[in-house]
């Protein structure tokens, strides 16, 4: 949980653990990660001596629209015909506020966090978000109900 004298930034609030695919991963093989490992998107990424650098996003839309929605055979594509590759993503010391900004103008509800040379430090979802400010919530009203009770015993 924050405190009052700092901020909540990306690197704090987003999922360590990401689901990666390459560009070369066959189109039906990423259908079966996502559905295995219960996500409805994949980090696709080049391996760099620097580390994981983000180049695309396959979501479980991407596959609807681009192949279901078409009629086109999956067993012939690869994530790289299908993925996103203009890829959204903050900052790892943007804060909650930016965070929210960015995913609010470019209408997405999950973005990749990454550091230096675009490499992959985590992944946030708007449900991760409405987590933490609900954490921040339920420390306020815990909070306020204290100062209820102090009160009290304070002044019967």
């Amino acid at each position: 949980m924050s405190t009052p004298d700092r901020r909540m930034i990306a690197a704090e609030l987003c999922v360590r653990t990401v689901v990666v695919t390459d560009r070369q991963m066959p189109l039906p093989q990423a259908a079966r990660l996502m559905r295995e490992q219960h996500v409805g998107c994949l980090v696709v990424v080049d391996e760099t001596a620097d580390g994981r650098q983000v180049v695309g996003l396959l979501t479980d839309r991407d596959i609807v629209t681009a192949v279901v929605a078409r009629e086109v055979g999956a067993a012939t594509l690869r994530v790289g015909d299908v993925m996103s590759s203009e890829v959204v993503c903050v900052d790892e010391n943007d804060s909650l506020h930016d965070v929210l900004a960015t995913m609010r103008r470019r209408r997405v509800r999950r973005v990749p966090v990454t550091g230096p040379q675009q490499r992959l430090v985590g992944m946030i979802a708007a449900d991760d978000v409405l987590r933490a400010l609900a954490d921040e919530l339920h420390a306020l009203a815990h909070a306020l109900g204290e100062q209820v009770k102090l009160e009290q015993i304070v002044r019967p």
